[in-house]
């Protein structure tokens, strides 16, 4: 929370979105400080996370099938893959990862609100993690 306290200290009014991981209590934090801002929770970690108990032979599948969730051309095509094809296919063999999408949705459609071009950038942290990896890298003292 201080790292967002002391943003707001130094004069920042207003973040218009924010991307997470999904830890714990970090999105409440942000929303806290900066009311008005969006979070999006990085679709990459919510498909690792609710890859976690799928078993390997199911896993291409169940990938492909989330993809036509994230992929879709608009929020309600995204969600109508979300309930009539992955629900309906896997469900009842994996009901926490259905639910894990159903209970994060609204964080985990902001993307949808923005232009095509962009939207890859926003749904995963993937950059973020890639830049701040090479600025270890170099500044690592061995």
């Amino acid at each position: 929370m201080s790292v967002l306290t002391d943003l707001k200290a130094c004069g920042t009014d207003d973040i218009l979105i924010t991307g997470t991981d999904n830890l714990n209590g970090f999105t409440d934090t942000i929303r806290t400080v900066f009311p008005e801002s969006k979070t999006q929770i990085c679709v990459v970690h919510q498909i690792r996370n609710t890859c976690k108990y799928v078993v390997w032979k199911d896993k291409k599948q169940f990938t492909t099938d989330m993809k036509e969730i994230y992929n879709a051309p608009t929020k309600q095509s995204a969600q109508a893959a979300l309930k009539n094809d992955f629900a309906a296919k896997w469900e009842h063999k994996y009901s926490y990862a259905v639910q894990s999408w159903r209970n994060n949705w609204e964080d985990l459609t902001v993307f949808f609100e923005f232009p095509v071009d962009i939207r890859k950038i926003i749904y995963t942290t993937n950059l973020i993690e890639n830049l701040n990896g090479k600025i270890r890298k170099y500044t690592k003292t061995n």
